[in-house]
């Protein structure tokens, strides 16, 4: 049978990455290269000095307890992003040798029924990723459409309400609003991913487990195969917990102040309103993301039982 690539399942989530700078080419870390520094500028120059004028701007609204709550708002979900990305990119390294190791024969499917039963979990996580890149797009765009008003308020040291000023400033925050919003969907998606490798291992176990055949030779040499298994799934869940914990730390922090900055924020306008439906909208897609990260993470913990 045919070797399973897995990460052929997440391929396109790979080459979005590349996109953003943040996978360099094939196994390789970041090094002194044209790609590194393009890195450089997507992280940096780009989404780095996008959230460096609007944090700026905290110091100019601090007085404005509306201004400074819808600051805070975005800013505080955009600050994240970027450690996201930092503690991502610190860690490429042992993320590519942790996806390499799916490739050991004791991770792949054992026949073609193991395949179908895995496909189901594999599919569900494609479809889990276009719908949030559906999301984030959308809402990319819908941001951008502001006829005379910057997308966010910003700090800037010149007039940007003058022409190529506006136009240039317009277009810097639109592309940086961009790099976040789709690096943070993508880094998210794959921490998603890893957690479901880990529940379809769990099934392929579970299907050696069962299918135990009675004779003593066989018994013993599928039981010490299964044991082994169970050992690298375990290493493996390890693994992903070390690398992504304070990722998940950070967003759970930064996800509770902003829903704490929403109901705030709701208080200062008029739910029916448009401003007060976005707002709504937006701590819906906060609590919507701290779901699906509790909801994949409970599937594995189901798995384990």
């Amino acid at each position: 049978m045919q070797k399973l690539n897995f990460k052929r399942t997440i391929r396109t989530n790979i080459l979005i990455l590349k996109l953003m700078g943040l996978w360099p080419e094939d196994d390789n870390t970041y090094t002194l290269n044209l790609y590194t520094m393009y890195a450089f500028i997507t992280i940096v120059v780009i989404m780095g000095g996008h959230n460096f004028f609007q944090i700026i701007n905290i110091c100019f609204v601090y007085k404005d307890l509306e201004a400074l709550a819808t600051t805070i708002f975005i800013t505080s979900t955009e600050v994240l992003v970027l450690v996201k990305v930092y503690f991502f990119t610190q860690n490429i390294g042992r993320l590519k040798n942790l996806l390499s190791l799916l490739k050991k024969d004791v991770f792949q499917p054992r026949n073609e029924k193991q395949m179908e039963l895995i496909e189901p979990t594999l599919d569900f996580w494609k479809n889990v990723h276009r719908s949030f890149m559906f999301i984030a797009v959308s809402t990319i765009v819908v941001q951008s459409v502001n006829k005379n008003q910057l997308p966010f308020a910003a700090w800037y040291p010149y007039d940007y309400t003058v022409t190529p000023f506006y136009e240039l400033t317009y277009s810097y925050q639109v592309i940086g609003m961009w790099y976040i919003a789709i690096s943070n969907v993508n880094i998210g998606t794959l921490f998603y991913a890893l957690l479901t490798y880990i529940v379809v291992q769990c099934d392929i176990l579970c299907d050696d487990c069962k299918n135990l055949t009675n004779e003593r030779s066989s018994f013993s040499q599928r039981l010490v195969s299964c044991l082994k298994h169970h050992k690298e799934i375990l290493s493996f869940s390890q693994n992903v917990n070390d690398l992504f914990e304070m990722v998940i730390l950070g967003q759970f922090v930064t996800s509770t102040v902003v829903i704490a900055t929403t109901l705030f924020m709701l208080t200062l306008v008029d739910p029916l309103s448009e401003e007060g439906f976005v707002t709504v909208l937006y701590a819906i897609a906060i609590i919507t993301e701290i779901f699906i990260y509790c909801w994949f993470g409970n599937q594995v913990n189901l798995k384990v039982r």
